[in-house]
């Protein structure tokens, strides 16, 4: 799209008033069926003798297919010619002829190119595939003024068509950059910049993905909410109050524990230690014993021993 985009404005740069423009933004087709994109022109296209025809498949660069000068491989592409459009009908197609298809015509020594039409062939819907719809780093997002959101698209076989929503009303459709892995899977990336007081109006934003001719289409939407921080907040005050109390817990037992009479009590004191009297060579032992009888009561009794030094 950014190709299209940029050959388009060299149109004006070089000061010619042709532009090309292609009505069909996305198309479906099963497998072996035909397929048709146009190209309308601004001005007349003198027979079509000067259109050109490019493929730009995932992940690689735009390729010249057809020439409508030449009658070489009409089996397979054909150019049919009005004064102001062109015609691109595309016989048995297959898988591996998804991708973008641009129409060019040739001024001079240069191609104008027009905004291009994306053929999906199939379902591109594979076991692995999965969407996720990442949303802006608030911070980021604050310094740039603007916020991105991003659609990612794991695991499908061929391209997809992605379209964006803002609480039911169509976007521009984003910009998409693609991983080939390994296995030939891939890894589409599609993204929008919105300015910042756009995302932060409570609107949903929605990403459409649709992957074959069925109608069926995976959506993902988000809204910005401040919602996070104001729920952090709500923890705040019951934290603060526990480590209040558990701090007036914890002086109040060192308190208790080391000056009792500050709190109008009298201090514990333990039961004397077993007294121990050295009177004449004479040792006395204070012994206390409790002793329980059948019916649970207590009763103290107190026993001397003497014992003489032999």
């Amino acid at each position: 799209m950014i190709f299209a985009e940029y050959l388009l404005l060299s149109s004006l740069v070089l000061g010619v008033q042709l532009f090309l423009h292609q009505t069909q933004r996305i198309q479906f087709v099963e497998v072996s069926d035909n397929a048709k994109i146009h190209c309308s022109s601004t001005e007349n296209l003198e027979g079509g003798s000067n259109m050109f025809w490019y493929l730009r498949r995932e992940g690689e660069k735009p390729t010249c297919i057809k020439s409508c000068l030449d009658d070489q491989n009409v089996s397979k592409f054909a150019c049919k010619h009005e004064t102001h459009s062109s015609t691109l009908e595309i016989s048995n197609v297959q898988k591996t002829e998804s991708g973008i298809y641009y129409c060019a015509y040739r001024y001079s020594s240069y191609l104008i190119f027009g905004n291009g039409s994306t053929l999906i062939v199939g379902d591109s819907y594979t076991k692995s595939s999965w969407v996720m719809l990442l949303v802006p780093f608030p911070h980021g997002s604050q310094v740039t003024g603007t916020a991105n959101l991003v659609c990612v698209i794991h695991g499908v076989s061929s391209p997809v068509h992605v379209s964006w929503s803002v609480s039911g009303e169509l976007q521009e459709q984003g910009l998409t950059g693609s991983l080939k892995a390994k296995d030939g899977s891939l890894t589409l990336i599609n993204h929008i910049s919105v300015p910042m007081d756009t995302w932060t109006s409570g609107k949903n934003f929605t990403c459409e993905v649709k992957f074959n001719s069925s109608g069926n289409s995976v959506k993902k939407s988000t809204r910005y909410s401040a919602a996070p921080a104001r729920e952090c907040s709500h923890y705040i005050v019951p934290l603060a109050a526990g480590a209040g109390l558990l701090l007036l817990v914890v002086s109040l037992s060192l308190v208790w524990t080391l000056c009792p009479s500050m709190l109008g009590l009298k201090p514990r004191t333990s039961a004397p230690p077993a007294s121990e009297e050295h009177q004449g060579g004479i040792l006395y032992a204070h012994l206390h014993f409790d002793l329980r009888n059948h019916k649970g009561r207590t009763m103290q009794r107190s026993a001397r021993e003497k014992r003489v030094k032999a």
